[in-house]
């Protein structure tokens, strides 16, 4: 078995209008949802074993946020290459994993983050599916369990949604 956790940077600021759109922080509402999730996962038991991170400034700072709820931070990576990433190329990355890793964290941008959960949902409580499929909001948590032993393995539908958390839930 594998899970698969996919999050979408916590809410953005647009303030500073001469910033270039990597370098955006957190709004103060992103900031609050992301504490809110870390709470929600220190709650639920949630700890992936990798952690695979956009370098945008908003997605750096939402797991940043997340990581000191857990005892024993898993692996981090960094990765540019995450940035405004399409569906196809995400799950390359995905089905590229190590083996060794049962569960990892995939922090990321809409389209492609939002395009591939739902590329990858194959079953699941229904009105979740359809929860998922209208709006990935800023923020959203989305959890998938695939009865594979490897990462390559995963393929379109081939998922179970066992979660999807939106921010406006967790208050």
């Amino acid at each position: 078995m594998k899970t698969l956790h996919l999050l979408r940077h916590a809410k953005s600021s647009w303030d500073d209008s001469a910033l270039d759109d990597h370098d955006r922080p957190l709004a103060p509402r992103g900031e609050r949802a992301a504490l809110a999730l870390a709470d929600h996962w220190a709650a639920c038991g949630v700890r992936p074993d990798l952690v695979l991170c956009s370098t945008a400034c908003r997605a750096r700072q939402t797991l940043e946020r997340i990581l000191p709820r857990w005892d024993s931070p898993p692996a981090v990576r960094w990765d540019r290459g995450l940035y405004l990433t399409s569906a196809p190329e995400l799950l390359e990355r995905v089905q590229g994993l190590a083996d060794a890793h049962a569960s990892v964290l995939l922090v990321g941008h809409n389209p492609g983050l939002g395009e591939l959960a739902t590329l990858l949902v194959g079953s699941g409580d229904p009105a979740l599916r359809r929860r998922l499929m209208r709006k990935y909001p800023t923020g959203a948590w989305v959890e998938l369990r695939f009865a594979v032993g490897s990462w390559r393995d995963i393929v379109s539908h081939g998922g179970k949604l066992l979660r999807f958390v939106r921010p406006k839930e967790l208050r």
